[in-house]
């Protein structure tokens, strides 16, 4: 599971707006440029998937920043979700010629429900928050160069969502699990970018070396009680799937440890 983060376009909140209280609308996704992540999500990567969801009957659950750990973090459930192509009118004019994934998003107001709903709804009145975020997988991509693009970028054409949501600027409030994911995720990607032609430079490829030799001395390292449970009665086995991880955690020390090597090792190479 990966998240991405952008800007949100809020297009109304509340009943100043002309909605119920406590539901907006905004533009969460936006098709046909490149964002920070060096991706360009085209028009129809959400059609599948929100299909999925209204045949499931279950709404889009609307999560804070990602914390799908707490329930109160659990702020609301989109009401509509829909891509708009170009020329929506829908779309604010700074969208018309691209495009975008639009929600309408009803939070959690009532009485007796998390007070962090409310909270929530007032920074997005007061414009406190302005970037929203949401969760998903790659289900189809490709690597491409247009004339209009410095470097290859992911194009990604189809895409399962699990969950969108409101999101302070910077904020990092991921699991373990999705931080080494995303690791994985950095990992996959620049393996197929080489296969599609990338060169590394010499410098880069030793660090990447040296990052490999200490991740190695930091899983040998593990306490056996943390995460070896597993491997004590049976060997891992080669074809486990790409991503999988072990019920086991690893040592909060050992851990932190291995995803700050990962994120030096990617930082470096994504410098290039």
């Amino acid at each position: 599971m990966f998240t991405k983060s952008a800007p949100v376009l809020v297009k109304a909140v509340g009943e100043a707006d002309g909605l119920s209280d406590g539901v907006f609308e905004a533009i969460v996704s936006v098709f046909g440029n490149v964002d920070s992540y060096g991706d360009r999500v085209i028009e129809g990567a959400f059609k599948d998937t929100l299909a999925d969801w209204e045949a499931s009957g279950n709404p889009i659950p609307v999560y804070w920043s990602h914390r799908m750990d707490d329930p109160d973090y659990n702020i609301g459930h989109v009401l509509e979700a829909k891509e708009l192509s170009p020329g929506d009118a829908l779309l604010p004019d700074s969208l018309k010629d691209l495009g975008g994934l639009w929600v309408k998003v009803q939070l959690d107001l009532e009485d007796g429900s998390s007070s962090k709903a409310r909270q929530v709804y007032r920074l997005l009145k007061g414009r406190r928050v302005t970037q929203f975020s949401f969760a998903y997988d790659i289900e189809d991509y490709a690597i491409v160069k247009t004339a209009e693009d410095a470097e290859a970028v992911w194009e990604l054409r189809k895409l399962r969502l699990y969950e969108v949501g409101p999101t302070p600027i910077g904020a990092n409030q991921e699991t373990e699990l999705l931080d080494v994911k995303a690791a994985g995720y950095r990992a996959e990607r620049l393996t197929a970018e080489m296969k599609a032609g990338r060169v590394l430079s010499a410098k880069n490829e030793d660090e990447l070396r040296k990052a490999h030799e200490a991740i190695g001395r930091v899983l040998a390292a593990l306490d056996p009680d943390d995460d070896s449970k597993a491997s004590d009665s049976q060997p891992v086995k080669d074809e486990e799937p790409a991503g999988a991880k072990s019920e086991e955690p690893m040592g909060e020390s050992s851990a932190a440890q291995l995803r700050l090597l990962t994120d030096l090792a990617f930082a470096e190479v994504d410098l290039i």
